[in-house]
């Protein structure tokens, strides 16, 4: 049998991370009380994720500009062991994101797109040798309609985390195997509010897996329906969990996990980052959920 391989086509961001005793209201202005820097971006992080806790070969497609920006981002890819695949769009500097972390571990982010919204569908590289597609939704809709419609082609099993949320074509929810959004996202995209069965239910779509926070995940996968309670952790910074989510989820199933074992390790891998400050950097590798996992 043939090893996995992931390939992560997405967006990579350098975050300007503030914490503060609360997340500002429109027109507040709050004292913060420590400011660091660290490799962020949806893609990026769920390379990382596939990576380090998935313990999967993976490469990851992004944009960068020319700036210093992109140096610190390639090198922490390169430090989880993700090969990137670096596009470089004329005139666009690397993309930031903005984000303020309360007290309380909840954060709120801007983002400004720079170089990931030049990734065009033609820099989709070969297909050959990978086994799965893993997409967000921060870099231009119609190229990642595009890759996952290659990749659907191609025969790769192709998975979307549908996140920033937002109304997808019927030509991208058709090239997915697997859509892993949160409630708001879920809304978005099916239309259906307050109810989460039955708008998993309306998705015309093989896989479906909601994350719900601390409660955990609720996820559909064919005619089977299956729920994974979320663990307690003392939460330090939310930022990355749902990313790691996804990384993990993908290389899991990568690996020939079912659902349920998949899902139980991907909330185990999201539950671990929230202990941990920034992105990338909270991101725990595979050893470290095993103990947890067997801790509980």
């Amino acid at each position: 049998m043939t090893s996995p391989a992931i390939l992560v086509a997405g967006s990579a961001n350098l975050d300007f991370v503030v914490r503060a005793p609360r997340i500002p209201t429109p027109g507040e202005t709050v004292l913060g009380h420590a400011f660091s820097t660290y490799p962020g971006g949806k893609g990026a992080n769920q390379a990382v994720a596939c990576a380090r806790a998935g313990g999967v070969a993976t490469d990851m497609l992004l944009a960068l500009g020319t700036d210093a920006y992109a140096a610190e981002l390639e090198a922490s890819l390169h430090a989880a062991r993700v090969r990137p695949l670096v596009v470089r769009p004329a005139g666009l500097a690397t993309g930031t994101a903005f984000i303020c972390v309360s007290d309380d571990a909840e954060n709120a982010i801007t983002v400004a797109p720079g170089a990931n919204a030049g990734l065009a569908p033609r820099h989709l590289p070969a297909l050959g040798g990978y086994s799965h597609l893993l997409l967000q939704l921060e870099t231009p809709l119609d190229t990642v309609t595009a890759f996952a419609r290659a990749a659907h082609t191609a025969g790769l099993n192709v998975t979307l985390n549908g996140a920033p949320a937002q109304a997808l074509p019927r030509a991208l929810l058709a090239a997915l195997d697997a859509l892993i959004v949160n409630e708001g996202e879920l809304a978005a995209i099916s239309g259906i509010r307050h109810d989460i069965d039955t708008a998993i239910a309306a998705l015309d779509v093989p896989c479906v897996a909601v994350t719900l926070g601390a409660r955990g995940v609720r996820a559909r996968c064919g005619a089977a329906w299956f729920s994974q309670p979320g663990f307690a952790v003392e939460v330090v910074d939310t930022t990355a969990a749902g990313d790691t989510f996804c990384g993990a989820l993908v290389a899991e199933l990568a690996r020939g996990a079912r659902w349920p074992e998949a899902l139980r390790f991907a909330c185990a891998a999201a539950a671990l980052t929230c202990t941990r400050p920034g992105a990338q950097s909270s991101i725990p590798d595979r050893h470290d959920i095993h103990a947890f996992l067997q801790s509980r």
